[in-house]
């Protein structure tokens, strides 16, 4: 099965893709495209998977560089290629071509930014926690000391758990709330005590807050759609032990 590929029309013409989990070699619950090293899933089927990520990007196999993700706001400036996994943080910039940044995921945002004038492209992976601690904003700072114009980057959110698959408690509201009050906005009263929570938006607006150029979710919810993403949630709620990784990737 060939690769599926989601792209952006306001990164054109960066080279860049939010891949989907068709056209990998994992089997069982990591069946398709699984990117991710920190799975339980054949380091050798997780390896052939990250090397047709990296030919369809054009890069060697050694260039396509992830973080080992811990949700946190941590960004790392990129210059020379580094093992997958080996450095820990959620957001990669650089502004060396030949270099494809590469963010995981399975439900959280995986975004990608590119100041195309400037050279200078971003990825960071921003979960609910990583987005509300300022993972984008740092990300943008990064990209600004390589040369990025703010005003100038654009921007697309790809597949992610949209709010009718996000449920969560009163505590989460609450967390929320507490750093700005007009953050309720991005809740909806669901059962009982519990709300739905609209991550893609609430990205899309620190986003605009921060000032850059432009910016777009593809739409996709990972959650909805087994056949081409993978989902943490889905998972948990379907007894899995584990579940796969998405990756998504730009290259200058």
């Amino acid at each position: 099965m060939t690769l599926q590929i989601i792209t952006a029309a306001s990164l054109a013409p960066i080279r860049h893709g939010f891949f989907t989990r068709r056209g990998g070699a994992s089997s069982g619950v990591f069946s398709g495209l699984n990117c991710g090293p920190g799975s339980s899933d054949q380091s050798q089927a997780v390896a052939i998977n990250r090397a047709r990520v990296a030919d369809a990007m054009l890069v060697a196999a050694d260039n396509l560089v992830t973080l080992h993700q811990i949700h946190s706001s941590d960004v790392h400036t990129v210059t020379d290629p580094f093992a997958a996994g080996s450095i820990k943080g959620d957001g990669l910039v650089t502004a060396t071509p030949g270099i494809a940044l590469g963010a995981l995921s399975a439900d959280c945002q995986p975004i990608l930014l590119a100041d195309i004038q400037a050279g200078v492209i971003g990825a960071p992976h921003a979960g609910w926690k990583g987005a509300l601690f300022g993972v984008l904003e740092a990300t943008l700072d990064a990209m600004e000391n390589l040369g990025a114009e703010r005003g100038d980057i654009t921007d697309a959110i790809g597949p992610t758990i949209s709010q009718r698959a996000y449920e969560v408690g009163p505590e989460f509201l609450e967390t929320f709330v507490t750093a700005d009050s007009d953050y309720s906005r991005f809740f909806a009263n669901s059962a009982a005590d519990r709300y739905q929570f609209d991550l893609p938006s609430f990205g899309l607006h620190r986003l605009r807050k921060a000032g850059i150029g432009q910016v777009e979710w593809t739409g996709h919810c990972t959650y909805g759609d087994e056949n081409l993403f993978f989902s943490y949630r889905r998972s948990v709620h379907s007894g899995q032990a584990d579940y796969g990784r998405l990756i998504s990737a730009i290259c200058l």
